[in-house]
Formats: C-alpha cells, structure tokens, sequence
C-alpha cells in the first residue's frame, strides 16, 4: 500500500499528537497530586506527607518538562504542514493557541519553578500558592485547548469573511462554551486522573510490595500510602469517566451521528440497538460472522432510551452526499470500532485492579510473606500505567479519525487543510524524523522516572512545617535537582 502526501502528514500529526499526549493527562494530575499532598502536610505535619509531596513535585517537574518540548512541535505543525488549515481557521484558533501557549509556557512553568526552588526561600503559604497556581493552569491550559477541538467536531461562534474567505472568530465566550467542550473537558479530566493515579499506584505498591530494597519501616509505610491515594485516584477517575463519557456520547451522537455509527459499525438505522462488546467478521463482509451484543445499550447510550434509533452508515452518507455534494463520507469503520472499544476495555480494566488493590489492603490489612498478594496482581501493577494510557490514546484516535473526512465538520475537508506544494518525500522524513527524537524523548522520561522510584523517599525532617509566614528552613525538603533528578543505570 502506498501512502500519498495526505496519509502521510495525517500519520505524522497523529505520532507527534499522540506522544505529546502521553504527558499531559500526567501534568494535568500530578499538579493536582502535588498542591493536594502539600496542603495535607501543611494541615497535619506529617512528615510522610512532605516526603510524598517532593516525590511526587519531581515527577511533575521531569513530565511537564517532556510535555513542553514535545508541544512546542504540536503547534508549530500548523505552518509546517497544515498552513492551508491555519490560514483559513486562523482566526479562530489564534486566541486560544495564545492562552494555552501563555499558560503553559510562562505562566505553569514560572510557577513551577518557583515551587521547586524555593523551599527554604518563601513563607509557606506563599509558597503552598504557587503549587495551587499551576495546578489551576493546567486546567484552565486544557478547557481552552479542547475548545480548539471542539470546534472541529461542531464549528461555533465564526462567520465566513466576504473579503477574504477566511472564517472569523465572532464569539469567543461561544467558543469556549461548545457544547463539544463542556462535555469533553470533564470526560478527558477524569482520564488525566487515571493516568497520575495509576503512576503512583504503580510506584507505590512496587516499592512497598514488589521491590522495597533498603527503606525503612516509615519510608514503607508512605510508600503504601502513596498507593493507596493513587488506586483512589485511578478508581474515582474511572468511575467519572464513564459518567462523563455517557454525557460526551450523546453530544456526539447529536453533532456527529456518523461517528458513534462507525464506533457500532451499524449500517442500517435501528431501534433499539445493541451495542456489540466483540464483533469479528471478514474485510469483504459488513456483518460479523461472531458477536457478542448487549441488546439495547447502544440506543441507550445514545438517546437516553433503550427504545431510542440511532442512525445507520447508509442512510447517514445519503444524507452528505445530498448536504454536502458527492463524495465518501464514511470513515474507516475498523479504526473506529476497535478504537472505541480499546478505550473502554483498558479503562476499566484499569480501575478494576485499583479496586482489587485496594480491597486487599483494606481497613490497612498488609501485605505480608505471609499474606502475599495474588502473583498476577503483582505483575500487573508495574505496568498498569500504560493502561490509562492507551485508553487515552484510543480515545482521541476515535475522536479523530471517526471525524473523517473532515478537518472541521461540515466545513472543512481533511485533504484541503495541508500546506500547498507538500511532498510525499518531505512528510515522511518528517515524519521519520520526528517518531526517532520523540522515541528518544520518551526513553529518557520513562528513566528519570524509574530513577526517581528507585530513589525512594528524600530524607526524613527533624520538624514539622514551619510557623505561617516564615520561610521552610528545612534543608531536607529543598529538592537537590543535580542529585534527585540525575538518572542511574
């Protein structure tokens, strides 16, 4: 199969997006993580807690890192091989490409940097803000990122310049306020909890239970407590996101009717239709030869109604082509299908091992030699980060491609948005290009991080938190980047 230049640059922006994407959910909650077990410490004085909250701050500090320099090339994209898109839509997009780059670059960061550093420099509550501030930016970052997308799947608040062609931004509260957006941002935060609580459950439970090397008794002990407040976070997450996913589904189904069609693979308008948790069948053939459904659920999920129709892929493309003009506008039906199901699968398989950790370190039952926990448990736990990550992953691969054949739906064809005067040969030495530094990139995170887990705890204070108002004179708590972040092999 040969891939024109349209492939090519689609298949480039998705490894860069996806990549990229591997972090944010990871800064959006170990910010979140951070400012909650600082304040708890401040609160308690548990030294524990200040232990866990510099562990945790570091592991923000290496992935908000990774995630800045792999955004930098998320944007510049646009005038490297989408300048046709940002020349008509830039208008729109400029100001909330603004915001989340202030944010994040300036704003998130310099508070960063000032929560890291100073330790023993500013009065505690002072310093406790800061941490607060990125965590708020994140949020604030990733609202007005998403309202991006969202025009995408339902274009809002723009009008089409006379003049120029161009479309323009007419509102930008309506922008922000798409209904796309108001149901996305909630559902893509409840998976960004997923991945941080899964990346401390992990932490946790394999330096408490898989790994505990030399630390001590106390040292064990928030280690457990690091993964309990991290298969908390992973099973709370989970079960938000398929609240807010219900919500998201009907919206889509609302704007985009083709799409949750594909995600079914259903091509006759049906009441009462079900949702097929495994369906197999030939390329040639558009019914399965084996399905396991669940009568109803999917008119549920999409109308509220067991009852409820739901449009088919046939009577939906006669629609289009009747709307739009001629034309194929069904997307790939297996990419959607089997995307959408990865994204449900590896979440709640996710959240069930919290839930069993969690049940049997219950009422602070240990885990012991002599009460072992079950083998399997033990080997899923170190990599059970990398199940909200692919449902992630899965998510916004559904999101995408069952969009197609449109950059903004209705408007905007795919084909029309790359630069003109692209080659097929530059796209894919971009392309190339960017999966080998990307790679690497995420080689070197992925060990700062082991690094960092290795490491255990920093050392224990002598005394609590300081007096409100007085700096942290604690040498212990100020982080030492040189050492701390300094990866060992």
């Amino acid at each position: 199969m040969t891939l024109d230049v349209l492939d090519l640059t689609r298949l480039q922006f998705a490894v860069v997006t996806i990549y990229h994407y591997l972090f944010v959910p990871l800064s959006i909650s170990l910010a979140a993580a951070t400012a909650g077990l600082h304040t708890a410490w401040l609160r308690t004085g548990r030294d524990e807690l200040r232990r866990l909250t510099l562990l945790v701050g570091k592991l923000l500090l290496v992935t908000f890192a990774v995630g800045v320099v792999t955004g930098l090339v998320q944007e510049f994209q646009f005038g490297m091989a989408w300048s046709a898109f940002a020349r008509f839509y830039g208008d729109v997009f400029g100001p909330t490409l603004a915001i989340e780059g202030m944010l994040a670059f300036f704003l998130e960061a310099t508070f960063l940097g000032l929560w890291f550093f100073g330790w023993d420099r500013l009065p505690r509550l002072v310093h406790l803000a800061t941490i607060w501030v990125v965590a708020v930016g994140t949020l604030i970052s990733a609202f007005v990122i998403l309202a991006a997308n969202s025009f995408m799947q339902n274009p809002v608040a723009y009008a089409l310049d006379p003049d120029t062609g161009r479309a323009r931004l007419t509102s930008f509260r309506e922008l922000l306020l798409n209904e796309v957006n108001l149901a996305a941002f909630p559902h893509t935060m409840s998976g960004a909890a997923m991945c941080g609580g899964a990346l401390l459950l992990a932490i946790g439970a394999w330096r408490r239970w898989v790994r505990p090397g030399a630390a001590d008794t106390a040292e064990l002990a928030a280690f457990g407590l690091l993964a309990r407040v991290g298969a908390w976070t992973t099973l709370a997450g989970g079960a938000l996101t398929a609240a807010t996913g219900d919500v998201l589904g009907k919206v889509v189904a609302h704007v985009q009717p083709m799409k949750m069609a594909a995600a079914e693979a259903l091509y006759d308008t049906t009441a009462g239709a079900p949702f097929s948790v495994l369906a197999l069948g030939r390329p040639s053939e558009r019914e399965p030869f084996l399905s396991v459904e669940i009568p109803r659920l999917l008119s549920f999920l999409v109308g509220g109604s067991p009852d409820a129709t739901v449009q088919g892929i046939d009577d939906l493309q006669a629609r289009y082509v009747e709307q739009f003009g001629p034309g194929n506008y069904v997307p790939v039906v297996p990419v959607a299908f089997w995307s959408f199901r990865a994204m449900i699968g590896a979440g709640v398989l996710a959240a069930a091992l919290a839930l069993a950790y969690l049940w049997l370190t219950r009422r602070g039952r240990e885990l012991t030699p002599q009460r072992p926990a079950p083998r399997w448990l033990l080997r899923a736990v170190p990599v059970l980060p990398l199940l909200p990550a692919a449902a992630n992953s899965a998510g916004w691969v559904f999101t995408e491609t069952g969009r197609q054949p449109w950059l903004a739906f209705g408007i905007s064809r795919t084909a029309d948005g790359i630069s003109p005067g692209l080659t097929a040969a530059e796209a894919l030495v971009s392309l190339l290009a960017f999966t080998a530094v990307y790679g690497v990139v995420l080689v070197v995170w992925l060990r700062l991080v082991a690094s960092l887990a290795r490491r255990g705890l920093p050392p224990a204070a002598a005394a609590g938190p300081p007096a409100a108002g007085s700096p942290q004179r604690d040498p212990a708590a100020r982080p030492d980047p040189a050492a701390d972040l300094a990866p060992t092999y």
